[in-house]
C-alpha cells in the first residue's frame, strides 16, 4: 500500500498572500498600482550607486557649463542628460536618485524615532497609570499644540547659529532625523496608551501576573503585539509627513544643504530659475516628491481599511 508523504507547509509568502490581507490587498487595484509605484521609485533610490550615470556628489563630475540643459524632449538638450541638469551642472536624473534616496532614509529613519519613542512612553503610561500617565499624557498634549514645522524650524535655527552653517551641514541627517522624530511621538504615545488601556484588564494580562512575569515582559510580550496593527497605519501616514516636513525644511533652507541634494532642496534650488524659463528644475523633482507621498498615503490608506475591522468589507 503506497503511504502519501505529508504536504510541505507553506512559506510565509505564501502564508501572507493567502491571508485576508493578501487577498484584500489583491482585489484592491489602487493598492496593487501604489505597492507597484513605489517599490520602482524605493528600488532605483536605493540603488542609485548603481542606476545613476554620474555622483552629484563628486566635484569632479560637475560642469557649470553643462548648467540648465533641458530634457530630453526639450529641444536644446543633450542626450546624455535625459531630465536636463540644474543650476550646478549635475545630472538632474542621477540628483533625483540620490536625492529620493535621501529622504526616504530620513523619513524612515524619523520614524523609527518616533515609533520608539511614542511606543515606550504609551506603554509605560497606559500600564502604570496614575500621576506618571497624567503627566506624560499632558507633555504629549503640549508637544500636540506645536506644529511639527514649527518645532523644527526654531530648532534647526539655533542649532544652525550655534554650530555654524559647516557643521550643521556636515550633521543635516542627524539633525532632521532628530528633530522630526522628537515631534512626532505622541501620535504613536495616545494610540499604544489606548490599547494598553484596555488590554491591561484581560485575562491573559492577570495569568501572566500570575504567573511572575514582571511589567516589562508583560508589557513587551504580551500588550505590544495586540497594538501592533495601528502603529503600523501611523507609520505609514508618518513616513509621507516626515518626508514633506523634510521636503519643507528643506526648502526654507533649514534641511539639507545643496551639496548633498534632497528632494525639497532640489526644489529649492530650481525654484529661483523658474521664471527664467529652467522649469525642469524644481518641477520634475516635485512630480517625484507628489507621486512618493501620494503612493505611501494610498497605501496606508488601504492597510487602515483592512485592519480595522468596522471598515474592512472583504
Amino acid at each position: 500500500m503506497e503511504t502519501l508523504s505529508p504536504k510541505p507547509d507553506p512559506s510565509r509568502w505564501a502564508k501572507a498572500w493567502n491571508s485576508n490581507m493578501g487577498y484584500s490587498f489583491r482585489r484592491n487595484p489602487v493598492a496593487v498600482v501604489s505597492m507597484i509605484i513605489f517599490l520602482l521609485i524605493a528600488g532605483a533610490a536605493f540603488l542609485a550607486p548603481v542606476i545613476a550615470p554620474y555622483d552629484p556628489y563628486d566635484p569632479a563630475q560637475m560642469d557649470i557649463m553643462n548648467s540648465e540643459y533641458p530634457p530630453a524632449w526639450v529641444s536644446g538638450s543633450l542626450p546624455e542628460f535625459v531630465l536636463g541638469t540644474d543650476d550646478q551642472g549635475r545630472d538632474l536624473w542621477s540628483t533625483i536618485l540620490y536625492g529620493t534616496r535621501l529622504s526616504l532614509l530620513i523619513g524612515i529613519c524619523a520614524v523609527a524615532l518616533q515609533a520608539l519613542l511614542g511606543i515606550s512612553i504609551g506603554l509605560i503610561a497606559g500600564y502604570v497609570g496614575g500621576r506618571l500617565d497624567s503627566l506624560l499624557m499632558r507633555l504629549a498634549d503640549i508637544q500636540l499644540s506645536f506644529s511639527t514645522l514649527m518645532v523644527a524650524i526654531i530648532f534647526l535655527a539655533v542649532t544652525q547659529a550655534m554650530f555654524g552653517t559647516d557643521t550643521f551641514n556636515r550633521y543635516a541627517v542627524v539633525f532632521l532625523i532628530a528633530v522630526i522624530g522628537v515631534a512626532e511621538w505622541p501620535q504613536y504615545a495616545r494610540t499604544v496608551r489606548a490599547t494598553v488601556l484596555a488590554e491591561k484588564k484581560k485575562e491573559y494580562v492577570d495569568s501572566a501576573r500570575v504567573l511572575g512575569f514582571g511589567p516589562m515582559r508583560i508589557m513587551v510580550r504580551h500588550i505590544l503585539p495586540n497594538s501592533l496593527s495601528p502603529i503600523f497605519v501611523i507609520s505609514t501616514v508618518q513616513v509621507a509627513n516626515a518626508i514633506i516636513s523634510e521636503a519643507s525644511l528643506s526648502f526654507l533652507g533649514l534641511g539639507m544643504p545643496p551639496s548633498q541634494p534632497s528632494l525639497g532642496s532640489l526644489i529649492s534650488s530650481g525654484f529661483d530659475y523658474i521664471f527664467s524659463g529652467s522649469w525642469w528644475i524644481t518641477a520634475i523633482p516635485g512630480v517625484v516628491l507628489v507621486v512618493l507621498v501620494l503612493v505611501i498615503n494610498l497605501l496606508g490608506d488601504w492597510m487602515r481599511d483592512v485592519l480595522n475591522p468596522k471598515l474592512y468589507k472583504g
